[in-house]
């Protein structure tokens, strides 16, 4: 499926500017581009709208069966993609069917058993101890001293880990999604952490989701139950920390927000949802595999070629842009957390949406007169082409007390 003008999936504009990529992409080769992977690796991007709804709509066509993938002979054992793709693992990622619906069930069952009160209070929490660390300093990095800090350890905490684990997990995590050689070795260490803490809740269950998830009767092994939670941890993390420092970037940048940043609340969620169309954390995703050929976009697609899907592509795709402004406020019609049946249950955006707008919050009531602390236009993203976050937010403020155990 190699074609001549295939555009490499790295390099600078997924980090300086994207959204003029994805637009030249569109112009150059239309709704779905062909792309070179790491190693040269080809495969598909679907960055129209229509299209990227009838490839997650149409899961017998489109499969998440990794097993059909037409590359598989030439993926080398140490390709910095496999935690990403990965092959013959049984998560709930690469099932299909009735035994997805089941394993989506006892996800969605385990999540939604989470008391929204006594999650934001954790979030509140755990928000308050990482704004105490540098309140009184007066200057700080938003994304390395909290966004990256926030999510997993609230995760942690509803799956059961000890808090402890959390800067381990933090490391883990950022290697898998970012650290291409040391994917591999984020993976191991997550797999690890994963497995004891399963076996710590066989011996003695809790109020968790991982206690939740092993006294559910449907049959899955430990490894599957394993699988299954590292996935969740892994998009839990990254992108609910992309989504704080992308919205406290919007907030910080734009004057429509000022007031939000003095005082008020009611624009939080109205940036926290522009992100989701015009900055999503999440950008691509690796993808569907054609069950037989057939054609997308006017590309003729060969059965087993992967598809890889351009979120935020399709987010920005003009036939549904028309008027920009009538997509953001409350319109959730954008496929940040995916579409069809393998897209993100929605007790887990209930989660991440909880997490991150609490975040937001505890940092606006803490530091009310914070500040860039440095010009909007250098501020500099991770290059990847998959997430889409912040490397840095330096900001400034009024040195203010640490509230320690003390409620705000």
């Amino acid at each position: 499926m190699t074609t001549p003008d295939a555009v490499p999936l790295n390099g600078p504009r997924f980090q300086t500017e994207p959204a003029r990529l994805y637009r030249d992409m569109r112009r150059d080769h239309g709704a779905v581009v062909p792309v070179l992977l790491d190693g040269g690796i080809p495969a598909w991007l679907v960055l129209g709208y229509r299209e990227l709804h009838q490839v997650t709509g149409d899961p017998s066509l489109f499969s998440r069966d990794s097993e059909l993938w037409n590359q598989w002979e030439n993926i080398p054992a140490d390709w910095p993609l496999l935690p990403m793709i990965g092959h013959r693992q049984p998560s709930i990622l690469y099932t299909v069917g009735e035994r997805h619906r089941q394993r989506a069930a006892m996800i969605s069952d385990a999540l939604e058993a989470v008391d929204p009160f006594e999650l934001r209070g954790q979030a509140e929490r755990f928000a308050d101890e990482l704004i105490d660390a540098l309140c009184t300093v007066g200057e700080a990095d938003l994304v390395t001293q909290y966004a990256m800090l926030l999510p997993v350890r609230v995760l942690a905490r509803l799956y059961g880990f000890p808090d402890a684990d959390g800067p381990g997990l933090v490391t883990a995590l950022n290697d898998m999604i970012d650290g291409r050689e040391r994917a591999l070795a984020g993976q191991a260490h997550l797999a690890t952490s994963m497995g004891q803490l399963l076996a710590d809740r066989k011996k003695e269950p809790a109020e968790d989701v991982v206690s939740r998830m092993l006294a559910d009767d449907s049959g899955f092994s430990d490894e599957e139950v394993a699988q299954d939670l590292m996935v969740m941890m892994a998009a839990g993390h990254q992108p609910t920390a992309d989504w704080i420092g992308n919205s406290l970037r919007l907030m910080l940048t734009d004057d429509r927000f000022a007031a939000s940043l003095f005082g008020g609340r009611h624009s939080v969620a109205e940036a926290m949802n522009e992100v989701l169309w015009e900055d999503t954390p999440t950008q691509n995703v690796a993808g569907r595999w054609a069950a037989r050929d057939t054609h997308l976009g006017g590309r003729r697609i060969q059965a087993g070629d992967l598809l890889l899907l351009g979120l935020q592509g399709a987010n920005s795709d003009p036939q549904v842009r028309t008027d920009a402004s009538a997509l953001t406020g409350g319109n959730s019609a954008h496929f940040s957390f995916g579409h069809g049946e393998h897209r993100c249950p929605f007790p887990a955006q209930e989660i991440a949406e909880v997490i991150a707008r609490t975040g937001i919050e505890v940092v606006l009531d803490r530091l009310p007169d914070i500040d860039l602390a440095v010009p909007a236009g250098s501020l500099s993203r991770r290059p990847s082409p998959w997430l889409r976050g912040l490397s840095e937010l330096p900001v400034r403020f009024t040195p203010t007390p640490a509230l320690g155990g003390t409620a705000r």
